[in-house]
């Protein structure tokens, strides 16, 4: 007759599955928060990019007494437009900063939100209109 002598070391299928229950458990309500987070930095940082090149605009008005033109865009916060303009004192800005998406703002002057110009991103979505990370930020309708 054989005995067992030999002790028995591992898991149940059954503790392996209450194990995975809880961590997808836990993942389910941690995601959602941690999704939200990361939007709210990414909604952050647009309004800080916005808030810093419209100030570097407006530094670009008082030297040059208006804004750049549709044409000579965000750039000329960072060169001179027509290459010897006495009045302009930049670099505004040492370089354009990107979208969280890795896109360029938008400049529109004149602006079409009752403002000097405006300067915006699409979103996550490139295109317009959205909701979450599809949103389109603007110096318009930022906090």
């Amino acid at each position: 007759m054989m005995t067992k002598t030999k002790c028995m070391r591992g898991f149940t299928l059954i503790e392996i599955m209450v194990v995975v229950a809880v961590i997808a458990l836990l993942g389910a309500m941690i995601g959602p928060t941690l999704f939200n987070k990361v939007q709210q930095a990414e909604e952050a940082r647009v309004a800080s990019d916005l808030r810093a090149i419209e100030s570097a605009l407006k530094f670009y008005r008082l030297d040059n007494y208006r804004y750049p033109t549709q044409s000579q865009g965000l750039e000329a916060l960072m060169r001179s437009p027509d290459g010897n303009s006495s009045n302009w004192n930049g670099p505004y800005l040492d370089s354009m900063p990107m979208d969280p998406w890795g896109q360029e703002y938008v400049y529109a002057y004149p602006s079409t939100h009752e403002r000097d110009f405006d300067i915006y991103t699409l979103g996550a979505d490139q295109q317009e209109g959205g909701d979450g990370a599809d949103t389109d930020w603007g110096n318009w309708n930022i906090q």
